[in-house]
Formats: structure tokens, sequence, C-alpha cells
């Protein structure tokens, strides 16, 4: 059980609030748990949101690549709720495989073969377990893959973004809602 009150999504009315609503029921088919627990700070979710609007959709990554940096970033953090919410947007937004889905979580980078996005989700695990590591090389490397400086920044606000999310939801023990991946942080 949530350790805060889940909001009545459904009684909403504020319209920055519902375009954003939108936005999610278009990724994800419904409003998760997860927003029903923001909406007890509004205020801040609007902005949080935002912001991750805007590393999703304005940055140089793929949402396929975003998605797989939110799944292995929270598997890495333990979160089973994260993990769900990114396949299912992989799998439910973006039209992906679910038994991809599955085994991304199952198998992690070893299930990767495009060499992109090896790179995008290594250097992302990297900034995840210790970003102090980093170096001119991992830099060089990642932008030998397509990525400019523009691109670093939106990959390294990325992890920073779903490790907030993670902690969020960990914290809060938000109740799990993503039935299509029940199993799948358990597999």
């Amino acid at each position: 059980m949530a350790r805060l009150p889940l909001v009545k999504v459904d009684e909403i009315n504020d319209p920055e609030i519902l375009g954003i609503f939108a936005w999610v029921i278009e990724m994800e088919g419904k409003v998760p748990n997860h927003f029903a627990i923001e909406m007890n700070f509004p205020e801040l979710m609007k902005s949080k949101l935002g912001f991750t609007k805007v590393l999703w959709e304005t940055g140089e990554l793929s949402m396929d690549e975003i998605q797989h940096v939110g799944i292995l970033i929270s598997k890495a953090n333990n979160c089973r709720y994260c993990t769900g919410a990114f396949c299912t947007i992989l799998v439910h937004g973006l039209d992906g495989d679910k038994s991809y889905a599955e085994q991304l979580v199952t198998d992690g980078s070893v299930s990767i073969t495009d060499h992109r996005l090896l790179a995008i989700v290594d250097f992302a695990g990297k900034v995840n377990e210790n970003a102090s590591t980093v170096n001119d090389e991992d830099i060089e490397n990642i932008k030998s893959h397509g990525l400019t400086n523009k691109g670093v920044i939106q990959l390294i606000h990325l992890v920073s973004d779903f490790a907030s999310y993670n902690r969020l939801n960990l914290a809060l023990d938000t109740d799990y809602d993503y039935a299509s991946f029940g199993n799948i942080y358990d597999a």
C-alpha cells in the first residue's frame, strides 16, 4: 500500500495537468498510480513532467533509446514500478515487442545488438552507478556514436530523471499497476 494517498485523477480539472495526462495516456494507455502519488504536490508535478517531456522530445536520443535507458536504470536501481512503466511505454507507446522487453529486463544490455544503443545504455549505467568515474574516453566514445554535446547532456539528465522517479516510487511504495508486466521484474 502506497505511503501517501493516491489523488483521484478523474477529479482533476487543471488544463495543464490534463494536457500532461493526455501525453501519458498516449504513451502508457492510462494515468498510472505514479501520477496519482505525484498529484500530492501538483505544482512540482507540472514542472517535473514538463522537464521530462523536454528530455524525451527535444534531444538527440530517440524515444526507443530513452525507454531502453529507463528500463535498465530502473532495473539497476531495483525499482520494479518504473521498470514496468518503461517496458509499458516501449511496448504500448512505441509498438515494441513484449518478449524483447522481458528479455531486456532479464538479460540486461546483453540482449542489445545495436552498437549505438549499447553505447548509450552502457554510458547511462556508468553515470547511474558512479558518475564520478566517467572520464574523457567515455565522453569521446558516446560522441563517436552520434551524440553531440547536447546529446551527452540529455543522456546524463535522463539518468538523473529516471533515478529520481525510481527513488520516489521506492520510498513511497507506489502500488504497482502495470498488469502487462506483473512478473517481469522478478524474471
